[in-house]
């Protein structure tokens, strides 16, 4: 369990809320007493915060149309001739939604308007994409851990809580995760958008970084079936709506600060270690500090909002290992010299008589600066100007890289990015034309702690300075990292527009947008060395090794344009149609040097790309990427409280550049070699490894026939509205991803004999070389997902709101991530492969809630009010896989034989070690398929410990004077202190 406490001096935030820079829509109908529709009817949307106003009329239809409003909360008011004019206050615009407001008009009594407060409709009867807009309310008061707003998209249905092997969802410290896992979506799939301006980097999709909850204002998460007016990827679309000034000046300062006196501990960090001495307490101390604040310099014209927030990390990571005992460190001694000087890096045990239990400090800084100026030329004409800047500073430990022991993490140092310029320009009152243009960046470097030369142990590992990294398999990990020291500076620029055009019963959108990316980047590779055991180290007898010796250096860039069209068409007013096509080119990735070099497998060749001798690129990918979209919306008792829905899509993937850099690391430019043990020579030592393997060339290539992936999805549901304020949804979720990307090995013996045992003698590129492992990306893999969702909203209402999903699901596919190397334990069957997601949760329920408790009076008896999230989720699946010499040449993604049922559940360590746990009850029943033939027990058969987590805020605001506010915050994070183990 973890609490935060915070303080905050507000100057008038809480009655001037901000309000937000994205857009969405107002529709409704025009009617008179009869229920006749009223053409022609003149009406006008003015944002109560800023003054900004527009105008428009209703069609021959009695339909009416505001589109790319501002985000905030609005006054419309519904004139015609010789009827009373009506009005509706507090009418409500969120991020990407269409809002439904009719108006009914009587007969002329008086020329003063009939004034309502709107009340938000529950129930979306014009759109069918399936997503959750998470509100300012939500956004600024839900307990969130680190403040991420990553983490929101964790409280939509559908979304599951990441498994421990994600990779772009395994939070980076300080900085949270950088993507999510949703409706079956890989964790690649997902597309952040700022104010319409993408936010993922090029490299590997992942957010490029998170702005502060204090620049924003809501966010809408559509995870299925989305506009065509979305493209780049098939999984969620994340919009971002950055708060702006309002006519009234309003700001804060705050301050929230953590720190290890009242944690509980962790699980691994016992209170004593075996020997009785205590054992301290991990020390961890948070600031993250800020302020925020803005208003109008001309009003109803020229706004400005601007935030700083800044973080001071200081965390001491709990380390438990098993290491050498005593006895074994004496043994070391009539080892080889290398082995003996790389003790110097191994602890020596402190608990039991082979355990380490330790730690290593991990601190973050992080600076993060925004600014968002707006200005209103007219009524007709507006523009935004957005920017943020993040510079951040952070340790990691050696956990994070796969290491045991302190001193095998690293540094990392990051600047990113973002700007956004949208220009709004009213055509006509049935026109409306958003233009923008913007950029992400992010340059980032890591390097490795143990930066010792390899020469210094004796160890040959090509030439290469930095000390590899080494494993003993089923003990520990440690020295080097591979991949480090590494570095890369990525650009995503853009340049897009979008045109709303009313035409009666037909709200048509059409545009496009350019994208240019570019990747410049770098990676050294150490090399690994793997012992099959403690003894196997000892002797000096590796079984498997791999190094190269070039640094992967490469300017990438690819060019993308993608174009729409949509029409949301009311063919009743209970029944609309949404329909849409897009079209995506996606350029293949290119590098500016003609530094590609690829695998040829019907030359049995390594050709460069781009240069004489080999293709022009890298592979082709496929053109025809049209993506049509449809949906149906249907209120079916004509009120507003019922809708049934249902959608199909089909979406497109773009690749990532980083599919392409790995040809980067090819001879010429590098020399990719790796160990496969034999007969004749069983294992290297550290000593001679790169001169037994110095042959042995390793590449890395993609298929030439690549294509791009698709994802088709479809949904059925229903929404019906619970009293005034209460809404219930329901629906069966699906989709189908095909040619998804996948990696094999090319060069995977059959019958103990390699295809490609060396290169072409012909080959333009190192002719004769022995092959290795071929490392073939291809779009090959596929994917499933069903699932029913549940939810129950209650708005704001007599102080409570509250949210609450139920999610039960399957998601199955061959493999789960992108760019992972070869995960495939039979590359010629990868069917046999198939299973669970990596990500699959059967069920899972999630509820978030703010409450403003009941209580009034004077100004210590009110004010007080409460936040939660509950999740409670079933396990993920764990992946069991063995080394195996006879099979793949060192492939270690072999799975094992089971000669029984697998029972599982939580029982103390095999080894008595009280920071320990076992959860597969009788591992015997697995044993080495050794030269027998490929693992009979399928992928990811298993399942691992569920997940349970109760986070919680209470606070206090007090009225300091009428525009200033004191808010004293406390937060507990996993209040109930349960455990959740990795798998």
């Amino acid at each position: 369990m973890f609490f935060r406490v915070a303080a905050a001096a507000l100057l008038g935030i809480f009655a001037l809320p901000a309000f937000c820079q994205s857009t969405g829509s107002i529709t409704g109908t025009v009617t008179d007493a009869s229920g006749a529709v009223v053409p022609s009817a003149a009406l006008t949307a003015k944002n109560q915060a800023t003054g900004e106003q527009r105008s428009t009329q209703t069609d021959t239809s009695g339909i009416y149309l505001f589109s790319s409003l501002p985000v905030g909360q609005y006054r419309v008011e519904a004139r015609a001739t010789g009827m009373q004019p009506a009005a509706a206050v507090g009418v409500d615009v969120a991020v990407g939604t269409t809002t439904r407001q009719d108006f009914t008009l009587n007969v002329s009594q008086t020329t003063s308007a009939v004034e309502v407060t709107a009340a938000a409709p529950l129930v979306d009867t014009s759109t069918v994409s399936a997503g959750d807009v998470v509100n300012q309310h939500t956004v600024q008061e839900i307990p969130l851990n680190g403040r991420h707003f990553v983490d929101l998209a964790l409280l939509t249905p559908g979304t599951v809580t990441p498994p421990a092997n994600g990779f772009l969802t395994a939070p980076l410290r300080g900085q949270g995760s950088f993507a999510f896992n949703s409706a079956g979506g890989r964790e690649s799939s997902v597309n952040f958008m700022v104010n319409g301006i993408n936010l993922s980097d090029p490299n590997q999709n992942q957010v490029t970084f998170q702005p502060t909850i204090n620049t924003l204002e809501e966010l809408r998460i559509d995870n299925q079936t989305f506009s065509a007016e979305y493209g780049r990827n098939s999984g969620s679309i994340v919009n971002l709506a950055t708060r702006q000034g309002t006519n009234d000046w309003h700001g804060e300062l705050y301050e929230f600060i953590r720190n290890n006196d009242v944690d509980a501990r962790n699980f691994s960090n016992p209170t004593h270690l075996a020997s009785g001495a205590p054992n301290p307490q991990s020390p961890f101390k948070r600031n993250q500090f800020g302020g925020d604040g803005g208003g109008s310099l001309i009003k109803d014209k020229f706004f400005v909002f601007a935030t700083y927030e800044g973080l001071r990390q200081r965390q001491s990571v709990p380390l438990s290992s098993t290491t050498l005992s005593t006895a074994q460190r004496t043994q070391a001694a009539s080892s080889s010299p290398a082995v003996q000087q790389l003790l110097s890096l191994i602890p020596l045990p402190n608990e039991g008589t082979n355990q380490f239990v330790g730690s290593a400090v991990a601190p973050v800084n992080i600076e993060q600066g925004t600014a968002d100026v707006t200005y209103v030329f007219n009524p007709n004409h507006r523009a935004n100007f957005y920017y943020a800047i993040q510079r951040d500073q952070r340790n990691e430990p050696p956990s994070t890289d796969g290491n045991s022991f302190p001193g095998g993490g690293d540094q990392r140092n990051g600047n990113r990015q973002l700007l956004t310029f949208v220009e709004t320009w009213v055509v006509n009152p049935a026109m409306v034309n958003e233009a923008r243009v913007g950029f992400n960046r992010i340059h980032i470097t890591f390097a490795a702690q143990q930066t010792t030369p390899s020469a210094t142990f004796g160890i040959n590992n090509g030439g290469v300075e930095t000390i590899p990294q080494i494993t003993v398999s089923g003990n520990f990990t440690f020295g080097g990292i591979n991949g480090f020291p590494q570095a890369r500076g990525d650009n995503v620029e853009v340049v897009s527009d979008t045109l709303t055009w009313v035409r009666g019963a037909h709200s048509i959108k059409f545009g496009g947008e350019i994208r240019r990316q570019n990747s410049d980047n770098f990676s050294g590779t150490p090399g690994t060395y793997s012992f099959a055991s403690v003894n196997a180290f000892l002797a000096d007898q590796a079984t498997s090794f791999t190094s190269n010796t070039g640094n992967r250096s490469n300017r990438t860039y690819a060019t993308a344009i993608g174009a729409f069209v949509t029409d949301s068409w009311k063919i009743t007013p209970a029944f609309t149609a949404n329909l849409g096509v897009r079209y995506d080119w996606f350029g293949t990735p290119t590098e500016a040097e003609n530094r590609f070099v690829e695998f040829n497998a019907a030359t049995d060749e390594l050709v460069p790309v781009g240069r004489s001798g080999g293709p022009a690129y890298a592979f082709n990918q496929s053109a025809l990427n049209f993506q049509p979209r449809i949906g149906l919306a249907w209120d079916p008792f004509h009120n507003g409280r019922t809708v049934v829905r249902s959608a199909f899509a089909i979406m497109t993937d773009q690749p990532t550049l980083g599919l392409a850099t790995g040809l980067a690391g090819n001879p010429p430019f590098a020399q990719p070699v790796s160990f496969a043990p034999s007969t004749a020579v069983p294992y290297v030592t550290l000593e001679n490894a790169f001169s037994l393997a110095g042959g042995l060339v390793s590449p890395y290539s993609v298929a030439h026939n690549y294509k791009t992936a698709y994802v088709s999805e479809w949904n059925l549901n229903i929404q019906q509205q619970v009293g005034q304020n209460g809404v219930v949804k329901a629906g069966y979720y699906a989709n189908k991803g095909t040619d998804l990307n996948i990696a094999t090995n090319y060069n995977q013996p059959i019958n103990g004999v390699k295809p490609y045992p060396r290169l072409s003698a012909l080959s333009p590129i190192d002719p004769g070389a022995t092959l290795g492992t071929i490392t073939m990306y291809n779009s090959i893999g596929n994917s499933d997902y069903n699932g029913l969702w549940l939810q129950y909203v209650q708005r704001f209402s007599r102080g409570l709101q509250l949210d609450s999903s139920y999610t039960f699901s399957k998601s199955l596919d061959y493999n789960s991530q992108i760019q992972q190397g070869v995960t495939v334990q039979n590359s010629y069957n990868i069917r046999g492969d198939r299973g669970r997601s990596d990500f699959d949760a059967r069920h899972r329920w999630v509820l978030s809630a703010v409450y403003d408790l009941p209580f009034s009076g004077n100004r210590w008896k009110s004010g007080w009010q409460a936040s939660l999230i509950e999740t409670l989720q079933s396990g993920q699946p764990i992946n069991f896989h063995i080394s195996t010499t006879t099979l793949g040449g060192g492939l270690t993604v072999i799975r094992p034989d089971v000669t029984g049922p697998v029972t599982t559940g939580y029982a103390p360590a095999t080894n008595g070690s009280a920071s320990a746990i076992t959860w597969v009850e009788n591992p015997q029943v697995f044993f080495d398929q050794g030269a027998t033939g490929f693992g009979n027990l399928g992928r990811n058969v298993v399942q691992g410990p569920g997940f349970s987590n109760l986070d919680f805020a209470f606070w206090k605001d007090t009225k300091l004077t009428e525009r200033f506010t004191l808010r004293i915050r406390a937060e507990a994070f996993d209040l109930l202190n349960q455990v959740n183990f990795n798998n």
